[in-house]
């Protein structure tokens, strides 16, 4: 039997935010040596499932950080970060139930194992499974130094809410920007990416906020830290989320958000730094509490240091991976 060829990584995960950040984050990290898989395409594309690997990864064991299946991979070790996309709207549900109780659903049950990033989705997936032979890991998540209460602030003549996102239909922005309408007197700042900018900006005129909405997009991780310093609160209105990177750095930067109650993963995050609100699509209950914040401009303390650090999470997958590592070798001897 040939010997185990080693760890293959699925690097087309990139981006500054997301599974990007994440993919970025611990890959740098991991323990061990690893060589890039070097697929074409993107993971979400149809049928990537079915890419042929290299024959050396398909030997070996290969680690996506995100929730690209391969089914020619005879180990591969995923990273679920959340099940957001089986709670999507129909029809398009259909298609996600049918690749992830699928392809994805196989891969994990036949490594064994699988990596999430909260208590939250580790719950859902184990709900999901239902497959007490699988090892559900939760490695958590890290956050950049960037992001402290110490630092640079940005300049600000009018206080301001901050909001990190994006303009999808999960993430309920509209909700937000219907009750920015309603109160005077303070700006929002909204970090979406590039291509929404526009999309943003229509919206606002429709409502007659444009002059108190700034969009930013291709901030820095200090550019970004030094926005919510300056900010009286972030506001996270999404009613479905895997993790949310923002609340957590919004916190590590002393600020308070004020986020949708219903939406566990972000309750378990910002655990009491800030305030929810009971109805997520209820525009003068979000309205109160910006409001709140911005008579108030009270400060949060941040999570301990060690709480959410990314060479703990490298550190917990990379163990993760070295078991995967050590059953390949002797499967192949």
């Amino acid at each position: 039997m040939n010997a185990v060829r080693g760890l293959y990584v699925d690097d087309r995960y990139r981006g500054s935010h997301g599974i990007g950040r994440y993919a970025h984050e611990v890959t740098s990290r991991l323990h061990m040596s690893w060589r890039p898989l070097g697929l074409p395409g993107a993971p979400a594309d149809p049928g990537d499932f079915l890419r042929r690997l290299p024959s050396g990864a398909r030997e070996g064991v290969v680690y996506s950080p995100g929730y690209g299946a391969l089914l020619s991979a005879e180990k591969q070790v995923l990273t679920v970060h959340d099940l957001i996309h089986m709670k999507v709207n129909w029809p398009h549900r259909v298609k996600y139930l049918a690749y992830y109780n699928g392809p994805v659903k196989s891969a994990i049950r036949r490594a064994g194992v699988v990596v999430t990033v909260s208590a939250t989705s580790r719950r859902d997936i184990v709900s999901w499974l239902r497959d007490d032979s699988v090892n559900v890991v939760n490695a958590g998540i890290g956050r950049s130094e960037a992001f402290r209460p110490d630092g640079p602030v940005a300049a600000a003549r009018t206080p301001y809410l901050m909001y990190v996102g994006n303009m999808r239909k999960h993430k309920n922005l509209d909700t937000i920007l219907s009750a920015f309408a309603t109160l005077d007197g303070i700006e929002l700042r909204a970090v979406v990416p590039e291509r929404e900018v526009g999309q943003l900006r229509a919206r606002c005129q429709q409502l007659g906020i444009s002059p108190r909405v700034k969009a930013l997009s291709g901030l820095s991780d200090e550019e970004i830290a030094a926005q919510y310093r300056g900010a009286f609160a972030t506001v996270m209105p999404s009613t479905i989320e895997g993790f949310g990177l923002p609340p957590l750095e919004s916190i590590c930067c002393g600020t308070p958000v004020i986020w949708w109650g219903g939406c566990d993963v972000i309750t378990e995050t910002v655990d009491g730094r800030g305030i929810a609100v009971n109805g997520a699509f209820d525009a003068e209950e979000w309205a109160s509490a910006i409001q709140y914040f911005a008579a108030s401009g009270g400060r949060v303390s941040p999570p301990p240091a060690d709480t959410f650090d990314w060479d703990r999470v490298a550190a917990a997958v990379s163990g993760t991976i070295a078991a995967e590592l050590g059953t390949a070798a002797k499967k192949n001897r």
